[in-house]
């Protein structure tokens, strides 16, 4: 009797129940209350869920005691925990210019290529980036961390992730949480800065159809941006080149299956891969410190402020234009394809049901992809 008592209190002892009890532990509660509140979010809110529901269900995973998911190898005999090994494509810098690839199939830049001037609403929308950096400078962290934290106000999880990997390692969990969760969040987030910004009357403003774009200037675009941004800034040629390369592939019409293939099955699994292993770095021991509350609140402060000066400069631009240019198309600056345009065509439409600025916004939505590689090669170049 006494040894099966013994077994079953050992038992006992070992689940997670337990550990739930013990020391500071509990912390471990708050984040999967967390990660269960952003399961709701992407199922019941539909609030993207191909990004949401994976990087909750990580946190999820890192958050149940005793898993060993992310736990490395204690030797070279030994093996360390799934989500772990998958890490490494994070932490190595492997996946981010993989899913720029796909980014890159998926994305149409004859909206910028038929409306050059929205290159500035994209440029404008990368202001919150540097507005980011001086004030993490401010709060005393490092150059290194201070631009970490600064590109998450680009909206672009794979850049953001990619930057942090190559100056600030160590803050890498906080800076790709926040910088995904604010991506997937966008719906919330900027309609509020977009009408506090405009007037109803600037809101129901009806853009005139953009001008065709040959095949010719679809395919010659990738090839001039690639060579003239890598020259100016080497530094982003993992990023700039897989993103122009994926866009190559759709534009010459001779790579059909390459294009599927990068913009279905790999672009897809990637997102899983980057979702799951990114919410896995978000353990309560580490993930719940002052450190971490700063950087999440200067994140969202990036993003607000990017929001905010792609606005302005709309604003700016519709009265140059005499009122042909919707402001709002300014908030999709921010580099989060297409979600950041749909934003815009959405906010849009509830002043005026016949306004499309869907294809509009595209311009600046494109061109903030590029604003954020072209950002965190500045960093990359001054900083590593």
């Amino acid at each position: 009797m006494d040894i099966f008592v013994d077994a079953m209190t050992g038992f006992i002892n070992s689940s997670g129940f337990v550990q739930f009890f013990q020391g500071e532990n509990y912390k471990f509660l708050i984040m999967i209350a967390v990660a269960l509140f952003f399961i709701y979010l992407a199922i019941a809110k539909k609030y993207e869920p191909l990004l949401l529901l994976p990087i909750a269900f990580g946190m999820l995973l890192a958050n149940l005691p005793e898993t060993g998911l992310m736990t490395p190898p204690a030797s070279e005999s030994e093996h360390g925990g799934l989500l772990w090994y998958l890490y490494q494509g994070d932490e190595l810098g492997i996946f981010p210019p993989l899913i720029f690839m796909g980014v890159g199939v998926l994305t149409d830049f004859g909206p910028l290529i038929a409306n050059p001037k929205s290159l500035i609403l994209g440029a404008a929308a990368q202001m919150g980036i540097f507005v980011a950096f001086l004030g993490a400078l401010a709060l005393g962290f490092s150059f290194e961390e201070a631009a970490s934290i600064g590109i998450i106000g680009g909206a672009d999880g794979p850049t953001a992730i990619y930057t942090t990997t190559k100056l600030a390692p160590h803050i890498l969990s906080t800076v790709a949480v926040a910088a995904y969760s604010y991506m997937a969040l966008i719906p919330i987030i900027q309609p509020p800065i977009m009408r506090l910004l405009t007037t109803k009357k600037e809101r129901a403003i009806k853009m005139e159809q953009l001008r065709p774009v040959s095949k010719r200037e679809k395919i010659l675009f990738p090839i001039i941006v690639t060579i003239l941004v890598i020259l100016i800034l080497p530094s982003t040629a993992s990023l700039i080149g897989m993103l122009m390369l994926g866009n190559l592939f759709k534009e010459s019409c001779v790579t059909d299956k390459l294009a599927h293939h990068a913009s279905e099955a790999m672009m897809y699994i990637l997102s899983i891969f980057i979702g799951i292993t990114v919410g896995a770095t978000t353990r309560a021991d580490t993930f719940l410190t002052f450190d971490t509350l700063g950087i999440l609140l200067l994140g969202l402060f990036a993003f607000a402020i990017s929001t905010a000066s792609g606005v302005i400069f709309g604003k700016i631009m519709c009265k140059l234009t005499k009122g042909k240019v919707n402001p709002l198309i300014g908030a999709a600056g921010v580099s989060a394809v297409p979600m950041a345009a749909r934003v815009a065509q959405n906010v849009g439409k509830e002043e005026n049901p016949n306004n499309y600025l869907l294809m509009h916004a595209m311009g600046p939505n494109v061109a903030g992809v590029i604003g954020s590689a072209i950002a965190s090669g500045i960093f990359l170049t001054l900083y590593r």
